[in-house]
Formats: C-alpha cells, structure tokens, sequence
C-alpha cells in the first residue's frame, strides 16, 4: 500500500486528487490539507510514502513547506503538482528536496504511474520539465568543480546517469542487468562520495561537479 499527503488550497482540486489515489488499488491517502501549516503540524504523526504538494499555497509556500518538511522528515519523498512551470520554480522546488515535478494537467493515469515512481526511488517529471532542470542545473554549474576528482566507479557513473535521467531503482536494474538491492548499494555509495542525502541532490551535485 502506497500512502499519501495531498497539500492543495483549491477544494476541488484537493478533493478531486484524493479521490483518485483512495479509488485505487493499492493506494491510500492518509490527509488533505489547504497549506502547509496544517501539513506541518501533522506530517510527523502521519509519515506518508508520498507527500504531493502545490507550490502557490496560503501562508507558508509549497517550497518553504518542502524545506521543513526535510528538517522533520529527511527521506520524505516529495512530489510537487502545480500549475507553475517556470525555471525558476522547478529548480527552487528540486532544491528543496522535491523528487518530482508534475504540472495540474497530468492525468489521473499519468499521475498514479508518477506516483508509484517516486515511490521505487524515481524522479516523475514530463520530459519538458526534466530538459529544463538539466538545462538550469548545468548553466549554474561552477567550472572550478568539474575539476574537483569524485572517486566514482564505472557502475556508479551509469547509476547515477539513469538517476539524472529519472529513471527508478527498478528500471535502472533491468536496463543494467542487475538486482534492486545492488541498485540501491550502489546509489547509498554514491550518496556517501557526494555528500548528499537524496536523489535530486545527487544529480544536481553531480551536474554542478561535472560528473554527468
């Protein structure tokens, strides 16, 4: 059972996504929640798989909820649904710790499939919005730090390429024809030699250095 937490401020919409996730098979939604006050004061007691979140929120917005979201809850996997496609926002957003960026329009199907990815360790973006991370993380990145030796291996290098591409733990098994379990050895290992602590920090530190 894959579980959820939807912070959406337009009803409807809210209501309308928590039917989707609660009318299938092997997901729950735990809450729904107008902002991300209300989510904060919750989230330690109600640990979800998935938190999905909009950024244009009352009060406290979606990015700065994501942020402390991370300081109560460091491996929550986030998914941000929202109507704002701009640069500047996906990338704040990535930043932030999410590991998904889906615009409103997504469909039910789409969104379920999205879901399910983030949840075996995958970064859920459309194709569009995943060029323009690339595009903005090796923009910023520093050239000083693609000097900077990582001590990475052949396997890592190929890891952490599927990672940048958004692919999950089990996609990445099979297009490498080895286990879920070597998958997720590999990738602490990475994580360990960059510093970081989640996926897109991983891709993003990487950019930045150079490695990918």
């Amino acid at each position: 059972m894959i579980t959820t937490v939807i912070v959406e401020d337009v009803e409807f919409v809210r209501n309308g996504i928590a039917a989707i996730i609660n009318g299938t098979e092997g997901f729950k939604n735990l809450a729904a929640f107008e902002d991300c006050e209300s989510m904060l004061a919750e989230i330690e007691n109600l640990v979800p798989d998935i938190l999905i979140t909009d950024i244009g929120l009352p009060g406290m917005s979606g990015i700065e909820g994501m942020r402390e979201v991370k300081k109560i809850l460091p491996n929550q996997t986030i998914i941000v649904l929202t109507v704002h496609e701009e640069n500047e926002n996906i990338f704040e957003a990535i930043m932030a710790g999410a590991s998904g960026y889906l615009p409103k329009k997504t469909p039910p199907a789409e969104l379920l499939k999205s879901i399910k990815e983030a949840y075996d360790g995958g970064s859920p973006m459309n194709s569009e919005i995943a060029g323009k991370v690339i595009k903005l993380l090796r923009n910023i990145a520093p050239k000083k730090e693609a000097e900077e030796l990582i001590d990475l291996s052949d396997r890592e290098y190929e890891i952490l390429n599927s990672l940048s591409q958004g692919f999950g733990y089990k996609r990445i098994a099979s297009n490498l024809y080895i286990s879920i379990e070597t998958v997720r050895y590999h990738i602490k290992n990475i994580y360990k030699k960059l510093h970081v602590c989640s996926q897109s920090e991983a891709v993003a530190t990487a950019i930045k250095r150079g490695l990918i």
